[in-house]
């Protein structure tokens, strides 16, 4: 651009006129698709630079205070700093809001330059809120297969199911020893009995693990999960919420698996064509190859049944740990909610009782019954259709007629009001007790 202008003498207004006829000529910058103009004050900047300087004039020059806003003296540092040590729970956006209410902070302030002072000051937000600052990390390794199984989820590409968008759930069992995916599985939720289903198939294959380890979200956290793990004596471990890094072997298969299956799914359109995929991914690829942080070893021989000791687990056993018990209310038509279910049951004395209803969670469907006095009765889904045919029995009828002496028994509601209120009437108006014994006689 310049180059011509500077192989000339030029007088100051022969070098504006050039430097404006300059300006007027569009270029295409290198490493540009498309051409533009430069402005005068551009153009006549790098020529003084070249003049000056000559080619080193022109390379591109770092500001002396790179890193630091120019907006932030030393005071509105330190400010800015001892806030956020002493309210480290305090987001940027609300301290500026803060600040500039009470007028201690200007408006061209940005968000950006308080972030960088603080990642600069070591003072970034995820540390302050664990309140321990940054953490020491160390490799570990559980020292055994089925030690330790890591559980969690991750969520697909979104599918049109049934007329509605569902965003596809990946759960899958990781064991730590060996990096084998012990069952993987393709779902449209992300529910807990989604995760004790899971739970159910990699026990009746591998057996049962010392501990688990998993999220901290509500789908790990629910009460049939905890009762199930403590019934089979397996250590049942959360990660600390905010903390993706304590969960590195789990997230790093993830990464594996989106970039070899899910980043390249095309047109995939039912959840069975994904899992098919996957299988054939770990199968293939995955368990049989080596891993770096096996030390080359395979996931596949590391976990094979030589390698490990196998807690074989009984089917009754199995069903025992899942039967759940609780106390419902019959309501007086004989039917107990459960589980967003309405039962019900023939025996209507227990209307209005409290009873302890069991269920286990592997019966499809669910098949509940009342626990009570040693007996078990069970319960059926209420069918309102079916309900409408059903002839009812007689009520019972009750004892009445004559008293035990022989003789009815005087019991008139309506007549006794209409004596008191005669009787009240007689008083209001002053008549003697002869008279009002003669108009109530008159009455009846």
């Amino acid at each position: 651009m310049i180059g011509q202008l500077c192989a000339r003498d030029l007088e100051h207004g022969d070098l504006a006129e050039a430097l404006r006829a300059l300006s007027m000529e569009r270029v295409r910058p290198p490493g540009s698709s498309c051409t533009r103009t430069f402005a005068v004050p551009t153009l006549e900047r790098w020529l003084y630079a070249y003049r000056q300087r000559g080619l080193e004039g022109l390379c591109p020059r770092a500001r002396r205070d790179r890193g630091r806003g120019r907006e932030l003296d030393p005071v509105l540092r330190k400010l800015l700093c001892d806030i956020r040590r002493e309210h480290p729970d305090a987001s940027v956006p609300l301290i500026l809001r803060t600040l500039r209410a009470d007028g201690r902070l200007s408006a061209t302030v940005s968000a950006s330059t308080v972030r960088r002072l603080f990642r600069q000051e070591g003072l970034d937000k995820v540390p302050q809120r664990d309140g321990k600052g940054p953490t020491t990390r160390l490799k570990w390794q559980a020292e055994r297969p089925d030690a330790l199984w890591h559980g969690d989820v991750c969520h697909g590409p979104t599918l049109h199911l049934d007329g509605r968008r569902v965003t596809v759930r990946i759960h899958a069992l990781l064991d730590d020893a060996s990096r084998f995916i012990v069952v993987l599985s393709v779902e449209s939720d992300e529910k807990e009995d989604t995760l004790l289903r899971l739970l159910v198939r990699a026990l009746r294959l591998y057996g049962v693990p010392d501990a688990l380890y998993l999220d901290n979200g509500a789908t790990y956290r629910g009460d049939a999960l905890r009762l199930f793990c403590s019934r089979l004596g397996i250590t049942l471990l959360h990660a600390r919420p905010y903390d993706p890094q304590a969960r590195g072997k789990m997230e790093r298969f993830w990464r594996t698996l989106r970039e070899n299956v899910l980043d390249h799914l095309g047109s995939v359109t039912s959840l069975q064509d994904i899992s098919s995929r996957i299988q054939a991914f770990l199968d293939v690829h995955y368990h049989p190859s080596p891993h770096a942080g096996l030390m080359g070893r395979a996931p596949g021989l590391v976990y094979a049944p030589g390698q490990r000791e196998i807690d074989a687990l009984s089917e009754a056993r199995l069903r025992e740990a899942l039967t759940l018990r609780q106390r419902r209310r019959v309501r007086r038509d004989t039917t107990v909610a459960l589980r967003g279910q309405l039962f019900e049951l023939d025996h209507g004395y227990l209307a209005g009782r409290v009873v302890t209803v069991a269920y286990c969670l592997l019966d499809e469907p669910l098949a509940p019954v009342v626990e009570l006095e040693g007996q078990r009765i069970p319960l059926r889904l209420v069918d309102p259709v079916h309900n409408a045919h059903v002839k009812r029995p007689a009520r019972r009828a009750t004892s009445g007629g004559a008293s035990a002496a022989g003789q009815p028994v005087a019991f008139d509601p309506g007549g006794a009001l209409l004596v008191k209120s005669a009787r009240d009437a007689a008083l209001a108006t002053g008549a003697d007790d002869a008279d009002g014994e003669e108009d109530l006689d008159a009455i009846f």
